[in-house]
Parts: structure tokens; C-alpha cells; sequence
């Protein structure tokens, strides 16, 4: 009797195995390609936010003195951070020394769109208040 002749060892990936890991490989690269496009956004956001932050500090320092009757201001930049300044003289207990509006409240707000949401961030501080009718020319 004669054996059938013994096949010879196969060589290379079966079609079946090919899509299996073109499949596999499809799913890989598009989890990446996810975690990628988040991990820019979130990059996005957190620089507009930096900037918004180093705004709201540097309106602060700029009215570090304001009328001793308060202010009111609002802007916009050309990067779309729009901004407000509100300075309110804080209250007084009955028995302060202090001059009424001498120590103000300062409010910051900076503002911006990311995408589809608004986003904010608030400063408050106490800032001096001064008397602007007292100005030497």
C-alpha cells in the first residue's frame, strides 16, 4: 500500500488570518487615532484656559486702585476672551476707621466659546479705593 505523500509545510498566513488582522489592526489604529484627537482638545482647552487665567491676573494688577465710588469695565480681545472689571466698595462694620470705599472688591470675570460651551474664570480681590478728584495735573 502506498501513504499519500506528506504535504510540505505551509508557508505564509491563510486569507482568513489576513483579515483577522487587518481587522485587529483597523481597531488599533482607530482607538489611537481617538485617544489622540482627545488628548488635542484637551491640549486646546487647557492653553485657552492658561490664557484666560494670565489675562484675568494681568486686569487685576491693572486696577490695583480704583475710584473710591467703583468701576465698571468690559472688553474684548481679538483672540474672542471677552472681559469685566467690577470694583464695589466693600461694607463697613459700624465701628471701622476706615473711609468708606477705601477697600473695594474686584471682580474679574474672562470668558470665552470652546465649541459648543462657554467657559469662565473668576478673580476676586480687595483693592484700594482712592479718591480721583484729588489728581495733581
Amino acid at each position: 500500500m502506498k501513504t499519500p505523500p506528506e504535504r510540505s509545510a505551509q508557508r505564509g498566513f491563510s486569507l482568513l488570518e489576513m483579515v483577522v488582522a487587518m481587522a485587529v489592526l483597523g481597531l488599533a489604529l482607530g482607538a489611537l487615532y481617538q485617544a489622540s484627537s482627545a488628548a488635542t482638545r484637551n491640549v486646546r482647552t487647557d492653553e485657552r484656559y492658561a490664557y484666560a487665567v494670565e489675562l484675568a491676573r494681568s486686569l487685576v494688577a491693572d486696577h490695583s486702585v480704583v475710584p473710591e465710588t467703583g468701576l465698571r469695565r468690559s472688553g474684548e480681545t481679538a483672540g474672542g476672551f471677552a472681559w469685566t472689571v467690577d470694583a464695589s466698595p466693600l461694607p463697613r462694620s459700624r465701628d471701622s476707621r476706615l473711609a468708606p470705599g477705601l477697600l473695594q472688591e474686584l471682580d474679574v470675570a474672562v470668558s470665552w466659546a470652546d465649541g459648543s460651551r462657554r467657559r469662565r474664570v473668576r478673580l476676586v480681590s480687595v483693592v484700594a479705593g482712592q479718591r480721583m478728584d484729588a489728581r495733581v495735573p
